[in-house]
């Protein structure tokens, strides 16, 4: 009668499979030891870069933890580990080459401002303080309401108690006399 799957004899895992389901961390320990720098050849191979191969290992062995439940009985675990980060490799090598591609495409970001642009920024500024002061005192509150405090124009009708359509003809009134 059969027992289940036969253990490989040329697998020396094999009997860490059982353990890893259940749980074991000296399993885990082991087969971390006795795959690792194998794995980490394979994806520096691929990878060309050996911190990343080893990141990538890394993160298929902590996955393999995680879900160690869900491993299917019979499985050759460096069959497993090896495809798994074969495949997370190339996954890597695909993102950076769209990476690379969209970079051309990203604007870089903009310089500091130089010290006349931000002299020119003051100026605006308290210019536009100084024109809002000169709003209606209700044009004015819906203003600053809006721009200041970024409340939408629902709540600046609920917290005033004025209509809606108020709020926006208020709002149209305040941005034209400040044009």
């Amino acid at each position: 009668p059969s027992r289940g799957p036969v253990p490989d004899a040329a697998d020396p895992s094999a009997d860490l499979l059982p353990r890893l389901r259940a749980g074991d961390e000296r399993a885990f320990e082991a087969l971390f030891r006795a795959e690792f720098a194998r794995l980490v050849a394979s994806a520096t191979w691929i990878l060309k870069e050996q911190a990343e191969a080893e990141e990538v290992v890394q993160d298929v062995l902590l996955e393999l933890w995680r879900h160690r439940e869900r491993l299917v009985p019979g499985t050759s675990l460096p069959a497993y580990l090896h495809r798994a980060v074969r495949n997370r490799a190339l996954n890597r090598v695909r993102h950076d080459r769209v990476v690379e591609k969209t970079l051309p495409h990203v604007a870089p970001p903009s310089p500091a401002p130089a010290a006349d642009q931000r002299a020119l920024s003051a100026d605006l500024a308290q210019r536009l303080e100084h024109c809002v002061g000169r709003l209606p005192e209700r044009c004015r509150e819906v203003f600053e309401l809006s721009r200041v405090h970024q409340l939408r124009y629902a709540e600046i009708a609920g917290s005033m108690g004025i209509a809606l359509k108020t709020v926006e003809a208020q709002m149209g009134k305040a941005i034209r006399f400040l044009r």
